[in-house]
């Protein structure tokens, strides 16, 4: 017969999210997502009559990177291995989009609410921004935030026994 050891419940604790480093990074992340949001938002509304089938992307990039800082804020970090892929992709999108925005100078293009090389500009800066997101994502990745250590009330007369 085993007599039960355990009268409480555990007190889970994430050692590795009380570090200063961690909780810098984790700022660092949310920031750079909601930098990212901000900057895809200036850039597709300030495009808007240009963009042709980008418009519902973006405007659910832009949700995205909202939702995932929200999570990252609230120590999720099975996200940030996504968040690196989606920067990823949005920097390669960047990158195609960036001289697309410049070609559009010339003559005979309809110019959107804000000028054609002010957005090319905003998407160079976006590009660097997701490289930046990238790096803080997979670097706070790294730091282990989900380790979890329990620690179990002791007995009345002392600590548990060994083996418990």
């Amino acid at each position: 017969m085993t007599r039960d050891v355990h009268r409480g419940e555990p007190t889970i604790e994430h050692p590795n999210r009380a570090k200063g480093a961690s909780q810098a990074m984790r700022a660092v992340v949310v920031v750079v997502l909601i930098l990212s949001a901000l900057l895809i938002a200036v850039i597709t509304f300030g495009g808007w009559s240009a963009l042709a089938g980008m418009k519902p992307i973006c405007v659910v990039w832009i949700i995205l990177d909202l939702a995932f800082a929200y999570f990252v804020a609230k120590w999720s970090r099975g996200v940030l291995p996504v968040i690196a892929t989606l920067a990823m992709m949005m920097g390669v999108f960047g990158m195609i989009a960036t001289p697309a925005w410049v070609n559009r100078e010339g003559f005979g293009y309809a110019q959107p609410a804000l000028s054609s090389s002010v957005l090319a500009s905003l998407t160079a800066i976006l590009v660097a921004l997701q490289l930046l997101v990238i790096i803080a994502s997979l670097y706070a990745f790294r730091q282990q935030w989900n380790v979890e250590v329990e620690h179990w009330p002791a007995e009345e007369g002392g600590s548990l026994p060994a083996g418990a």
